[in-house]
């Protein structure tokens, strides 16, 4: 029975804050959390913030992005007039000399989609920058929820089509970590701290790529019988266990490619020589 304090059950009821409707809990309270729940939000934003702000100042500066044998990931391949010579790295001429701001932009934009459209990057900046929820059991700030339904987020269906251009990216990430192994005079042999970076930075590309929902539902999905894909479903299995730990990858992968832009910032910029074991 209605007493006359209750919304009416058709309206929605926003007492305190949040989604609330007449099938909820009458709580006043936004949430009944003691902890200290926004910790986890407020770190993902400020971590996500920082890459973005670093990122976007490296993208644009177009400058002290290769140090021989070194080519910053962010500007490979480069594929614009000009670039600074990069023998030691892919450096395909395809945009002219028209392209006149950072090469580094023609490229970006596919790991960064990669990221972006990302199911754990979703999570991630859903709660730590729109609240959506910010924590579990903490109503959302919002008077309604779409979802992925209505632009600008149904965008994020394309995750899949980007997951595929992020796999040539890193192949040719590969190929710069081995011409890693070159010194500046293009000589097989080199090993330096630099080549370390780039070993660790690829590792964890290629593990963040591979743990990708994306890449876990092509290699096995759409198999009624796993006993008749034994290889397909090895593969599956495989991949299935580095997707468990896909949050923390895609974490150390972006910290490992902002520190190998930085590394190659820094000996480009004459801060310091490139340690050399041999």
């Amino acid at each position: 029975m209605a007493t006359g304090t209750e919304p009416p059950a058709t309206e929605p009821h926003r007492r305190g804050g949040g989604v609330r409707t007449a099938t909820r809990a009458a709580i006043s309270a936004p949430h009944l959390r003691t902890d200290r729940w926004w910790l986890a939000p407020a770190a993902t934003a400020a971590g996500l913030l920082a890459f973005v702000v670093y990122s976007t100042w490296r993208a644009f500066a177009n400058a002290d992005y290769y140090a021989a044998p070194y080519v910053s990931p962010f500007y490979s391949p480069c594929l614009a007039e000009n670039c600074e010579p990069m023998k030691a790295g892919p450096n395909w001429d395809l945009f002219g000399s028209w392209w006149g701001i950072s090469p580094a932009i023609i490229i970006l934009i596919f790991p960064l989609g990669f990221r972006l459209t990302c199911y754990y990057y979703r999570k991630a900046y859903y709660r730590g920058f729109w609240a959506s929820p910010p924590a579990c059991a903490v109503a959302e700030p919002h008077g309604r929820y779409t979802g992925e339904t209505r632009f600008p987020l149904i965008l994020q269906n394309i995750h899949r089509y980007f997951f595929y251009a992020a796999l040539p990216v890193a192949g040719i990430l590969t190929y710069d970590t081995v011409l890693a192994f070159r010194d500046e005079h293009y000589a097989w042999g080199h090993m330096g701290l630099g080549t370390l970076v780039f070993l660790v930075n690829i590792v964890l590309i290629w593990a963040y790529t591979l743990s990708c929902h994306s890449c876990r539902h092509t290699v096995g999905g759409k198999l009624k019988h796993f006993s008749k894909h034994p290889v397909r479903y090895r593969m599956w299995q495989w991949v299935g266990r580095l997707n468990a730990r896909h949050m923390q990858l895609a974490w150390a992968s972006l910290l490992s490619v902002a520190l190998a832009d930085l590394y190659v910032y820094l000996v480009a910029s004459g801060a310091f020589d490139d340690p050399r074991f041999f």
